[in-house]
């Protein structure tokens, strides 16, 4: 008798309530509602018809369609060029701005932070005023020919925000993070260079990847800004996509758009794999730790 009475307490506390069946229909729901569009344009992709108002046969000529025609493959490139120098040059800059924020506060840090608050809170319309007539000024008054290469312009634009996050992920780890095996290191007269390759970046790597990844993505989708500061010949897609919305939706766009969504979880997999090797970081700290002692 007293061996029977957990077990119909446990059968009771495993009953699912009202409130939690709800709960979960409700949420199941929500996220069908969210994807559901993405789910749309996934199965337009393969339509026989000249637009995307009705499905009128399945077919894989929209893909050769996007992938023969020379401005859509031309936009993308332009596209993937500017996510990643996006996503290289916001995950340095904010990566040791992170960290000097984080171990090196001085009388700069406050108006730093405010800085980036400000990059982040900053309507895109506004950043987008603010970059045209700057890079004009700088690429035809003053004569810095960099400034008027269209791939150029949309890496600065899309790196002043990206910087901003990447900033911010990095500092977040770092200051969760012990300083002992850097202070190890520094005792055992590791440079300052070695240490950071050895031991602080591999106990940052999940913030920095993530980071890189949220650049990339950023830049993909930056449709304001990118109109904003883009010139002829280096049209991103979102431009693309948006200046097509004049016409009408075809088939094409939508089996891009599709293939760019498999790109990007493909990346987001190669980086779950690499986080999940060391998703803490402590392995490489302690590696980089045995580094220093041995090529101090």
């Amino acid at each position: 008798m007293s061996g029977a009475a957990p077990v119909a307490g446990s059968r009771r506390r495993r009953r699912i309530r009202p409130a939690d069946a709800f709960l979960n229909v409700w949420g199941t729901l929500s996220l069908l509602f969210l994807f559901f569009p993405i789910i749309v344009i996934v199965v337009f992709s393969f339509n026989s018809g000249r637009t995307l108002q009705t499905f009128e046969g399945f077919s894989f000529q929209p893909y050769v369609a996007a992938l023969s025609n020379p401005a859509i493959t031309n936009s993308i490139t332009v596209s993937l060029i500017t996510a990643a120098g996006t996503a290289v040059v916001a995950t340095a800059l904010g990566t040791f701005a992170g960290i000097a924020l984080a171990r090196r506060p001085g009388w700069w840090a406050p108006a730093l932070l405010v800085l980036l608050g400000l990059v982040m809170v900053t309507p895109e319309i506004v950043s987008a005023i603010s970059l045209l007539p700057w890079f004009v000024t700088l690429g035809v008054d003053w004569g810095f020919a960099g400034f008027n290469i269209g791939q150029v312009r949309l890496i600065i634009a899309n790196s002043l925000f990206a910087s901003a996050v990447v900033t911010f992920i990095v500092r977040a780890r770092v200051t969760g993070m012990n300083e002992t095996l850097e202070e190890a290191a520094a005792d055992l007269y590791a440079p300052p260079f070695r240490r950071f390759t050895d031991i602080t970046l591999p106990l940052i790597r999940p913030a920095v990847i993530s980071g890189a990844l949220l650049a990339f993505t950023l830049s993909l989708d930056n449709t304001v800004v990118s109109s904003f500061v883009s010139v002829a010949g280096s049209t991103p897609w979102p431009v693309y996509v948006f200046a097509s919305l004049k016409a009408s939706l075809r088939p094409e766009i939508a089996a891009m758009s599709t293939l760019v969504l498999v790109l990007t979880l493909i990346v987001l997999g190669i980086a779950a794999l690499i986080l999940r090797r060391d998703p803490s970081g402590s392995d490489g700290g302690a590696a980089g730790l045995t580094g220093a002692m041995v090529g101090r």
